[in-house]
């Protein structure tokens, strides 16, 4: 049997996907959109699988594919919801380290992102990056691409990104459960109920100062 293959197939497959990514990206989806979809795709156990690569393949480009949160969380139970949001975030985050590591130097960040990898240039412990991760609102994109760049242990990376996005997943998957329509699913993710969010990152953004204050003491000659 005679199989065919094009050399440039999987090249113009991949850049096919791009495109419709970059399509995704730049086009105005509101939240109530991400709603109607995940409605619909709530009722079909392939949908998941594919909503899960999705995220993965997304984040892994940087782009937006926490957005997909918004087609999970509401309609299932916490703790399916809390995996799938970390199995494609974290698949997204090994990706986009990939990324990040074959860029190298040659990477032109904008002034946001150079002050994130600026800061993770710095400081790059566990602790500091399990607080980056939780905070509210922080690109994660920047800090996939960032570890790649800076060669950051891929063990202490990938592990400050479970425990981080998981504390917040759970959070979040929480405040949303069972929310029957978008403006009351955004109210509950308010400053309010992201609190705790802030208070656990301060909390470790400390013990991360407070450890390296005693490993510069312990240092220095008595």
């Amino acid at each position: 049997m005679f199989r065919y293959s094009h050399p440039r197939l999987p090249m113009l497959i991949l850049i096919g996907f791009a495109l419709l990514l970059l399509i995704a990206a730049l086009l105005p989806i509101s939240v109530g959109d991400l709603w109607q979809w995940g409605a619909k795709l709530a009722g079909h156990p392939l949908a998941i699988v594919g909503i899960v690569v999705l995220m993965a393949v997304m984040m892994s480009f940087g782009l937006p594919g926490s957005l997909l949160f918004w087609i999970i969380a509401p309609f299932h139970v916490p703790w399916l919801s809390t995996s799938m949001l970390l199995v494609g975030s974290i698949g997204g985050a090994l990706g986009a380290y990939r990324v990040g590591k074959r860029l190298g130097d040659t990477w032109r960040p904008d002034k946001y992102a150079r002050q994130i990898l600026r800061l993770l240039g710095k400081r790059s412990d566990f602790l500091t990056q399990c607080a980056l991760r939780i905070l509210p609102g922080f690109p994660h994109a920047f800090i996939n691409l960032a570890g790649g760049v800076l060669h950051l242990p891929l063990l202490s990376f990938s592990l400050a990104a479970l425990l981080g996005l998981g504390i917040k997943w759970g959070l979040y998957t929480h405040a949303v459960h069972g929310m029957v329509s978008a403006n009351q699913a955004e109210q509950a993710l308010s400053v309010y109920a992201m609190l705790p969010l802030f208070i656990f990152a301060g909390l470790m953004i400390l013990g991360a100062l407070v450890k390296q204050l005693w490993l510069r003491k312990s240092q220095q000659p008595e």
